[in-house]
């Protein structure tokens, strides 16, 4: 009789840790299925870096995520229509601000995700020139053109500004940030002359001896921040995912080191990005405490 009992209360104390223990692995497959939120970028270097370590991170809180590369116009569109959930890549308050101003109260901007950068007409550091004012004297010396990146760029926009300030007679052709590096790399490993749209952070000031030519009129502004912008109703929808995107912050330095590995050849950004984000977990622990 004894025994029976015994035998009885043992395979109820299983069934019990069986029931627990199911419990607890429905619990951690429901935690890891969060939804899917959407990142949109634009195909710059700095913004291709900063946002796949934020969708590494994002999934490693349990979220699906979808990227979406965009022109910058169609970036903001998408995420004041709700198409794109949230974006990293906001450089305010100067070259973005048409684009912020045109989205309205459609969207939220959750402040600097990282500090300190510059835009402006970058060349070789031993050119002759140091200032946007001497462009045209020495026009030849540059192949009388200015290579530029995407056409809807802020970037481009300000540049154009710059054209028409300094009465520039250079062509600014367009391209993107892959077609631009590669006229850098192609000028400098022949030791020629050549002026490119630049910004900071970005790789290539790793890469070669590169200075910014001089803005005496101040068209291109001072240092500027990039912002992390959000779809309104995101926090509601998305409470943790929400808080992540807002607790994000990182220096130009952990950036760069990002954009160095994805110069590697055979790089995987995705893949570079899990890897920092592996290597750097005190770092993403502060982003998802939030």
């Amino acid at each position: 009789m004894k025994t029976r009992m015994l035998n009885n209360r043992i395979r109820l104390a299983s069934l019990a840790l069986v029931s627990s223990a199911g419990l607890a692995v429905g619990g951690m497959a429901q935690a890891q299925d969060k939804g899917t939120i959407n990142l949109a970028y634009v195909e710059w270097s700095s913004e291709v870096a900063s946002t796949n370590v934020v969708r590494a991170v994002l999934e490693q809180a349990g979220y699906e995520v979808e990227m979406t590369s965009l022109s910058a116009a169609a970036m903001f569109q998408a995420l004041s229509t709700g198409d794109a959930d949230a974006i990293v890549a906001a450089w305010l308050p100067t070259t973005h601000e048409n684009y912020m101003e045109s989205v309205g109260d459609n969207v939220e901007d959750l402040g600097p995700n990282l500090d300190g950068t510059k835009l402006g007409l970058v060349v070789p550091e031993d050119s002759d020139i140091d200032s946007i004012a001497d462009l045209n004297d020495n026009a030849d010396d540059f192949n009388d053109e200015i290579i530029g990146i995407d056409p809807g760029a802020g970037l481009m926009s300000l540049t154009e500004e710059v054209m028409d300030t300094y009465d520039l007679e250079l062509e600014l052709r367009s391209g993107s940030d892959a077609t631009m590096v590669a006229a850098l790399s192609n000028a400098m490993e022949n030791d020629e002359n050549v002026v490119v749209t630049g910004w900071t952070p970005h790789w290539m000031f790793s890469r070669w001896d590169l200075k910014y030519l001089e803005d005496p009129e101040n068209v291109y502004g001072g240092s500027e921040q990039i912002h992390t912008v959000v779809r309104d109703g995101l926090e509601d929808d998305m409470a943790e995912a929400y808080a992540i995107l807002d607790a994000f912050e990182w220096t130009p330095e952990q950036m760069g080191e990002v954009m160095l590995m994805n110069q590697e050849e055979d790089s995987d950004p995705y893949e570079d990005a899990k890897q920092w984000v592996e290597d750097n977990q005190d770092v993403v622990e502060e982003w998802l405490e939030g």
